[in-house]
């Protein structure tokens, strides 16, 4: 039965009826209390809708009974970090890399927490597994190439504009007015 209400919220869903989908994932969690799916689906909608604290306390009942979901790790943290709780998001993003080290959105909200956090030396690490995992996305490069400048690596910093150039020069042109660095040579 829990998968026929599944499939009821995966159609209300697709009608863009997420109050009527959320009730039917609800429907799915009487029948079935642990139901990953069901879950995370219950936490994302919450989140969807602007109802921050319940979606957080449906990614902690989420994670209490599935504890290796490095995706639930993950989005706990993004929301930990849009209400400014800072060190449980960066528990989180721990959590999340810890599970999936591949996981380049927990290493990117990682990065971002640390740098908040005033912790550079470890956004930079954060930001570099970034830019590894996803080396063509201009996030993890901006966000690196400003924490290189605020740690007096003005050379660093510039090699990543210089990089940016190649594939993103708008990014690249915004981090040279924004730093004041010119783009070196890689």
């Amino acid at each position: 039965m829990p998968t026929v209400w599944r499939a009821v919220a995966s159609l209300w869903l697709l009608c863009g009826r997420s109050e009527r989908a959320l009730a039917a994932f609800e429907r799915v969690l009487r029948l079935s209390p642990l139901h990953a799916h069901a879950l995370a689906s219950k936490a994302h909608l919450l989140a969807q809708t602007g109802r921050r604290d319940a979606a957080v306390l449906a990614y902690q009942a989420l994670l209490q009974a599935h504890p290796q979901d490095a995706a639930g790790w993950f989005n706990l943290g993004y929301l930990h970090e849009a209400s400014g709780r800072l060190d449980d998001a960066l528990e989180a993003f721990q959590r999340a890399t810890a599970l999936d080290p591949r996981l380049d959105r927990a290493w990117y909200g990682m990065g971002l927490v640390l740098i908040r956090l005033q912790r550079l030396d470890e956004a930079a690490t954060a930001l570099r597994r970034n830019t590894e995992l996803q080396p063509m996305s201009p996030f993890g490069w901006y966000q690196l190439a400003h924490v290189q400048a605020d740690r007096a690596l003005p050379d660093d910093a510039a090699r990543i504009i210089g990089h940016l150039q190649g594939f993103e020069p708008r990014v690249a042109a915004q981090l040279r007015r924004e730093t004041g660095l010119g783009a070196a040579t890689p």
